[in-house]
């Protein structure tokens, strides 16, 4: 059985370096949020369909909170503002531009 974690880390390493933004620092909060989801999934194991949304969740907001970077940026809009994750809490999460309503991409696709 694939770890739910290492798929999920494995579609953010994607979409990072498909955005130019897998440096050093960014590629270690992706190893910290991965930890720091590994209790979540190993408190509910149900829940490692939704893993992913929530490590890309994470991680955009320790980018924020720790670079003052947000990511990604938005093709759509010229990186005018981050893509966001949909569904928040829900399987096959993707990559949607709030200010048109559309889909961007899947996690793991842009």
């Amino acid at each position: 059985m694939t770890d739910p974690l290492l798929a999920a880390r494995a579609l953010l390493l994607h979409d990072l370096a498909a955005r130019g933004t897998a440096d050093a620092d960014v590629l270690a909060l992706v190893e910290e949020v991965v930890e720091g989801r590994r209790w979540w999934v190993s408190t509910w194991p149900q829940g490692s369909e939704f893993v992913a949304g929530q490590l890309a969740q994470d991680l955009q907001d320790r980018l924020l909170d720790e670079a003052g970077h947000r990511w990604p940026g938005c093709p759509l809009h010229e990186d005018e503002h981050e893509l966001r994750v949909e569904p928040e809490l829900g399987p096959d999460p993707h990559w949607v531009c709030e200010d048109a309503g559309a889909v961007v991409a899947p996690l793991g696709a842009l």
